[in-house]
């Protein structure tokens, strides 16, 4: 997908600006144990056998935003959410089953997995809206959200910002609107409060836009993948 020249011009800008959007809460005891880890992928992919029965065993998902694709995610916004989960920060039932220590394991099983699932290549044809007003839907991605997830979706791994290009277009709705009404609690205050200013047509047109950005053509698995692992 193209930006116009305009948006290219004011993006360039406004990335030399000094970054006014923090990152999420500084990493607890735990997370930060993960995060320092030294990951064994092969611990990993045993650990990962846990995860396959929402996400799949290629990682991807499903497209009805029931369970997001995790492959091509920064390993740092992975460890966060599993620990932010782990620690109550985060409200997901179904998840803490599987995330609670006694059944994934402690941080070094959390980096383990983390690390296994970087190995995996995304979904080629995640699921998209009705691509309605996407032009529309462009700017208010430019003015909105590219500050964090930057100029096409990619996130930033350093400040917790996930990865959102090429998630489900189902998903990435579900969670704009949760962040909207306050229902996912460890979601960026800033990114609510901005989230707030727009009407529910302007999400929906939002998501489809996000779910259409193509990562790096290096991420993407061949259509037709399957995970040899499983």
């Amino acid at each position: 997908m193209r930006h116009s020249s305009w948006w290219r011009g004011w993006l360039s800008g406004a990335l030399l600006l000094p970054a006014v959007v923090m990152a999420d809460a500084p990493l607890d005891d735990e997370l930060s144990t993960a995060m320092a880890a030294t990951p064994n992928v092969e611990a990993g992919k045993a650990v990962f056998r846990l995860c396959v029965v929402c996400h799949q065993t290629e990682s991807w998902g499903v497209e009805d935003g029931n369970y997001p694709q995790l492959a091509g995610q920064h390993s740092s916004v992975i460890i966060k959410q599993i620990a932010d989960i782990r620690a109550g920060n985060r409200d997901n039932p179904a998840m803490l089953v599987i995330a609670q220590e006694k059944v994934m394991g402690g941080p070094q099983a959390i980096a383990d997995v983390t690390a296994y699932i970087q190995t995996l290549p995304m979904t080629p044809t995640p699921g998209v809206g009705p691509g309605e007003k996407l032009d529309k839907a462009e700017r208010i991605y430019f003015r909105k959200c590219a500050e964090c997830h930057g100029s096409n979706g990619q996130g930033d791994g350093e400040r917790y910002f996930p990865r959102i290009q090429g998630q489900h277009y189902a998903y990435l709705l579900r969670q704009l609107n949760w962040i909207r009404e306050g229902k996912r609690r460890n979601a960026n205050p800033e990114m609510a409060r901005r989230l707030n200013k727009l009407k529910p047509r302007d999400l929906t047109i939002l998501a489809d836009y996000v779910s259409r950005l193509k990562p790096p053509a290096e991420k993407i698995a061949p259509v037709g993948w399957k995970n040899p692992d499983f």
